[in-house]
């Protein structure tokens, strides 16, 4: 069965990927999947399409820059229809020349999806020299991230960013800071950044309400923040993210 979004490849692969030792995470600074194992900075990148192309061959390349373990990941249709269809050992070949791993993932009406690993990606990839920077902010962008709540693969999909889950974990302190303070003079409504900071442990509190990139915040003072009405449906619509209030 054909399917009608690329991302649909991502759960079975997160699955495969998993069962090798990977903590996976989607929607990485742009790279669909990305994995890492624990006690390793070995960093596995995979870019899903639908059908194997040349914007696929493109962005894997890319993504050598940044790691030498990268995979093409796409859909291994059933149907024989299709010059692409018939022609894996060609593409496999092509791959491994590059340096690039391949895998395909097979889907059923009645049976879970098969995930085949055509070739590895090759032991000495092209020089990664002047990439460093891109990489390690790849890594902390995935180490900053306390879960995975994007499925790789989506387009138009507002994304949860490290920067978002903080500025989330920020208003949710100052949404408590400020019920706990109900009835207090109106010269101290509000939170301060270090209140914010000290309650929500991220290290960088002021810079969040100062720039309030998400208009999440309002300033009723100075150095006092309280929420927008836009702050208060950002904590409804991803409560999923946000750990549990404490009692």
């Amino acid at each position: 069965m054909a399917i009608q979004h690329e991302a649909e490849l991502y759960a079975p692969l997160k699955a495969f990927f998993e069962e090798e030792g990977y903590a996976v995470k989607g929607e990485v600074r742009h790279c669909d999947l990305v994995g890492i194992k624990e006690g390793s900075e070995e960093l596995l990148i995979v870019e899903m399409k639908k059908t194997f192309n040349l914007a696929l061959l493109l962005q894997g390349i890319e993504r050598l820059k940044m790691s030498p373990f990268v995979y093409l990941a796409v859909e291994k249709s059933r149907a024989k229809k299709g010059a692409v269809n018939q022609r894996w050992g060609e593409l496999t070949a092509l791959c491994r020349r590059l340096g690039l791993g391949l895998v395909t993932v097979t889907f059923y009406k009645t049976k879970p999806p098969f995930v085949e690993k055509l070739c590895r990606p090759a032991e000495e990839p092209p020089s990664t020299r002047g990439s460093v920077r891109k990489r390690d902010r790849l890594l902390l962008e995935f180490h900053e991230r306390s879960g995975d709540y994007n499925t790789g693969g989506v387009t138009r999909a507002k994304l949860i960013t490290a920067y978002r889950e903080k500025a989330l974990r920020v208003a949710q302190a100052v949404a408590a800071l400020n019920a706990h303070a109900e009835g207090a003079a109106d010269s101290l409504k509000g939170t301060s950044p270090a209140a914010a900071k000290e309650a929500s442990g991220i290290g960088n509190a002021a810079a969040i309400l100062q720039r309030n990139y998400y208009g999440w915040f309002e300033r009723t003072g100075r150095g006092r923040y309280v929420l927008s009405s836009e702050g208060f449906a950002a904590l409804d619509k991803y409560a999923a993210v946000l750990p549990a209030p404490k009692t």
